[in-house]
């Protein structure tokens, strides 16, 4: 596979995934420029029995996107973008935006799980691989967050209904 394919095939997702992450355009449009680059150069790096070439890419974006946000003390703005633009029903919107706010109440580190999984369907070993921690440590994440958010919904549409 020539290396402008694997850009082609490539760079839409991991610009969606790190665009959900930061909020900023030409921050994701630098990150996914970096982390081609880095691929590039370092290309005969990659091994095939370890990951696919989709984790590994998402892998060196990701560990890119917190340098670099880490350089500029910008934490408190790691908040996901998750509602896809599409045309949608009121309601269905509502649902978007509530499931929105309650993926930010996460901390970071469940975020980066629910995100992988849910949203970029990514299996809990490509996920351990991109943030670089055990796959018993994804799994527990992954535990607390969906308690978390289930706590977070059922509490959000107790208030609506009263």
């Amino acid at each position: 596979m020539t290396f402008e394919t694997i850009y082609l095939t490539h760079k839409d997702s991991l610009y969606r995934f790190l665009f959900r992450y930061t909020r900023d355009e030409q921050l994701s449009i630098d990150l996914v420029q970096d982390t081609f680059v880095k691929f590039h150069k370092y290309q005969d790096r990659y091994d095939v029995t370890r990951a696919s070439l989709k984790t590994y890419l998402f892998k060196i974006g990701y560990q890119l996107m917190i340098n670099k946000i880490k350089r500029r003390a910008k934490w408190q703005t790691l908040l996901p973008f998750l509602i896809k633009k599409e045309e949608s029903s009121f309601s269905d919107s509502v649902e978007k935006m509530t499931i929105q706010w309650a993926i930010k109440q996460l901390p970071e580190k469940q975020r980066a799980v629910i995100l992988l999984i849910y949203y970029h369907d990514m299996t809990q070993e490509d996920t351990a691989n991109i943030l670089d921690i055990p796959l018993g440590t994804v799994k527990s994440r992954l535990s607390t967050a969906i308690k978390r958010l289930r706590d977070l919904l059922e509490g959000h549409y107790d208030e609506i209904t009263q």
